[in-house]
């Protein structure tokens, strides 16, 4: 193909052709495709029918939807109320000037951020075992009378999966807390000294205002990444847990498309899970910009 001199607006369509024909290919094709999916009735490749929305009116009274539903929201509540003021907390404490090793404990906070969530799955799974779980071990050592077995992962299902993802993504994002601490001009919290503010009263009305759009920003992240929860509850209850308490909205996509081979119910929950992702998006954006 050549790019003739006498026209030079068509020179950067040519050299972006080659992007636009794999984002087209890998992702508009596949998103139309996904609507089209959504409209009918499969069992596998072989059986397809056309039934319009009623996948998606069929959610509106599906037991098994509102469950993961439920189960997604509340996960997504515990993490945002518990781990991103964990964050914040640690951000600043590490960004004290005078507090010694800042650097190695800001390290070793961020450090589980960069293992895989299967990995931290395998490990709670140890950590939360009912019979050598090294929970139940240290236990039984401090508190006379443990049961000798405790089952953490048929008991408190959500509550295990609230503090392994606390584990994993605290330090995560503390990192961005950290980095709007960090450009907040010390000159604001000084003049509020002495104005005569107190320690809360400069975070409350000074550094709280400053790191707004940073806190917005990581609260959007870890609700996106919230309703998106499928490998550790997948790898850490070995599926949706007893009587489908770790069932989530993308667990149960994977088990309609994949295990029930009914790829247009899966489709119609994906596209119901995008539009909220989205319409939380566009909320957030008005908020922050307000």
């Amino acid at each position: 193909m050549s790019v003739s001199v006498n026209h030079p607006r068509w020179v950067p369509y040519f050299f972006l052709s080659p992007f636009l024909l794999i984002f087209g290919v890998f992702m508009v094709y596949p998103l139309i495709q996904s609507i089209w999916l959504s409209m009918l009735q499969t069992y596998g490749p072989e059986y397809t029918k056309f039934i319009g929305l009623e996948n998606f009116w069929h959610l509106l009274r599906d037991r098994e939807f509102h469950l993961a539903a439920r189960n997604t929201l509340l996960y997504t509540l515990g993490s945002l109320v518990i781990q991103l003021p964990i964050a914040l907390g640690l951000a600043i404490l590490l960004n004290r000037p005078r507090l010694r090793g800042r650097t190695f404990f800001r390290l070793v906070f961020f450090a589980p951020s960069l293992v895989g969530l299967v990995f931290a799955a395998m490990m709670f799974s140890l950590l939360f075992g009912a019979k050598a779980g090294l929970l139940n071990e240290m236990l039984r050592h401090v508190v006379p009378g443990f049961p000798p077995e405790f089952p953490w992962l048929q008991e408190y299902v959500m509550t295990s999966l609230i503090v392994a993802s606390l584990w994993m993504y605290a330090g995560y994002n503390m990192i961005y807390f950290l980095a709007a601490l960090q450009n907040v001009d010390p000159s604001l919290g000084e003049a509020a000294q002495i104005d005569g503010a107190n320690a809360w009263q400069r975070f409350l009305h000074v550094t709280l205002p400053e790191i707004r759009p940073v806190a917005g920003f990581v609260t959007l992240l870890s609700v996106i990444g919230s309703l998106q929860l499928f490998e550790l509850p997948f790898v850490l209850l070995d599926g949706a847990g007893p009587e489908n308490r770790g069932l989530t909205l993308v667990m149960y996509l994977y088990q309609n498309g994949f295990e029930r081979n009914d790829l247009g119910y899966a489709s119609a929950i994906g596209w119901v899970l995008a539009a909220f992702l989205a319409s939380i998006a566009l909320a957030q954006r008005r908020l922050i910009r307000e």
